[in-house]
């Protein structure tokens, strides 16, 4: 595994839980955690993290996660792995090209093929660390996280037991896709000026976080890209969920997707599509009513237990 050590102080700064400096907060749950840089085989430097039960038991599983556009998974997407780890199964994950701590400009994300293989390469090095050599590996993704799942899929097919998809972005609903010219002029325009930041877009943050203390923690996220999309990395995710949704029929792998009914992020129908589609002979679908994009972080204590529990639930029934 090709990784460097950074220095334990340069995530020891503001946290979505408060000031606790990290390994006191993890101790405090009962995991161990750590992060470092991973290098890949196209020689990007990304940063990852680890959250690891803490006992000498073998894990259940091992987890390999990926976060959602413009996010990174320092903040609260780690409160997933926490609570996965707390549970029994080592997690990772890693912030793709352009965001968080990993190198490249914030949110360009000019090629998502060679961010599927960054992924691939990462999770299959930790697949192969003696540690955890045979243990099942499941994916798990969120958003743009949880379509990213389904390439890597689509690169590998037998590489993973499970995936767990999260309001995944998995098709752009018509409803929701840039109308005509603007998607044309876009397309000549990010011809010469691909990292121009300038593509219309909604707060995609107060979109999805319906507890209002909670969306002030997400909104205060240091690593949070707050521009708008750049034209190359919108031009690519049309591109990539197009290709993406004409394959649904294509998929596989066992899953379990999990989507808001009133999300207006990603289309709960496009979810509900691709349970219908898959050729997947063990898929499951929860559809929570009234809940919105952030199902693991913004919506209401008790909503975010109950979505954690059929997570929970449907790994230990494939582990």
């Amino acid at each position: 595994m090709q990784e460097h050590e950074i220095p334990p102080t340069s995530c020891d700064e503001i946290h979505y839980w408060g000031d606790l400096p990290e390994q006191e907060y993890y101790k405090q749950q009962g995991i161990r955690a750590g992060h470092s840089f991973y290098t890949s085989p196209r020689g990007l430097k990304l940063f990852t993290r680890s959250w690891l039960p803490n006992t000498s038991k073998p894990p259940r599983a091992l987890l390999c996660m990926v976060h959602g556009y413009g996010n990174d998974c320092s903040w609260t997407f780690q409160s997933t792995a926490i609570f996965l780890a707390q549970n029994g199964f080592a997690c990772f994950s890693l912030d793709m090209e352009g965001h968080g701590r990993s190198q490249g400009l914030k949110a360009y994300v000019p090629n998502i093929d060679l961010v599927v293989h960054d992924c691939l390469s990462y999770f299959n090095s930790i697949k192969r660390d003696p540690l955890f050599t045979g243990l099942p590996s499941f994916l798990y993704g969120e958003s743009m996280g949880g379509a990213m799942c389904l390439l890597i899929h689509f690169q590998s097919p037998t590489a993973f037991d499970g995936a767990v998809l999260v309001a995944p972005m998995c098709r752009i609903a018509d409803e929701m896709r840039p109308r005509w010219p603007i998607p044309q002029i876009l397309t000549v325009v990010a011809k010469f000026l691909p990292t121009l930041a300038i593509v219309p877009s909604g707060d995609v943050v107060r979109a999805s976080v319906k507890v209002k203390d909670k969306l002030k923690v997400a909104e205060i996220n240091p690593m949070r890209y707050r521009g708008k999309p750049r034209l190359g990395t919108v031009l690519e995710l049309i591109r990539v969920t197009d290709c993406l949704g004409n394959r649904l029929r294509d998929v596989r792998v066992p899953f379990l997707v999990l989507h808001g009914s009133a999300d207006v992020v990603t289309d709960p129908k496009v979810s509900r599509a691709l349970y219908e589609e898959a050729a997947s002979e063990d898929k499951t679908i929860k559809i929570y009513d009234g809940m919105l994009h952030s199902l693991l972080f913004g919506e209401t204590d008790d909503n975010i237990a109950m979505v954690r529990q059929h997570i929970l639930d449907w790994l230990r029934d494939r582990c």
